[in-house]
């Protein structure tokens, strides 16, 4: 008989902690989504956890409990597209990874001469520039895909809103909405 054999993020993704951060973080998306058609010129950030997700921003709670149980609606309604967000910091990361990386291996990375002169290192930075915008660029794809993969899962089950609440930290908006299931 043969096993089948996982990746190690399909791995990952099974664990239980980490599979409720990621039902989260597809919530915190579709909750941002919803707000960004209710309320236009909205500026927020978003951050998950296990016990549910935060919106930091200048927002009426009634509004952001409301946009949760319309998210969490849509995405129980099948509505996967919910759980993608351009903005999302998975995106930024990748990019930045992307671009940092392939700039480091422009400018020399891993092998060759290890002390190479200023001369050499500036006569490298056009081809420096060119990997990191080639990198931003491949992470417009990246991003998404590994948000719909790795960061967020919109299988959110019989995920319920358990709570929200509100309070002022060094002068920002923190909504905390709380979740089971």
């Amino acid at each position: 008989m043969s096993k089948t054999r996982s990746s190690p993020i399909a791995a990952l993704s099974g664990l239980p902690f980490i599979s409720r951060v990621r039902r989260n973080h597809a919530l915190e998306h579709a909750t941002i989504q919803v707000l960004g058609e209710r309320l236009r010129e909205l500026a927020l950030v978003g951050r998950s956890s296990i016990w549910g997700f935060y919106i930091y921003g200048d927002v009426p709670t009634e509004d952001v409990l409301a946009a949760a149980h319309e998210g969490l609606r849509r995405l129980q309604n099948g509505e996967q597209r919910m759980a993608i967000h351009p903005n999302c910091g998975t995106n930024l990361a990748v990019a930045g990874v992307l671009a940092g990386f392939g700039a480091f291996l422009a400018l020399g990375g891993f092998g060759g001469k290890r002390d190479r002169g200023l001369i050499d290192r500036l006569a490298r930075l056009p081809l420096a520039f060119t990997a990191a915008t080639l990198g931003i660029i491949l992470a417009r794809p990246l991003g998404p895909a590994i948000q719909a993969h790795v960061t967020t899962d919109p299988n959110v089950g019989n995920m319920r809103i358990a709570g929200i609440s509100r309070e002022r930290k060094a002068g920002v908006t923190v909504i905390h909405v709380r979740t089971e299931g």
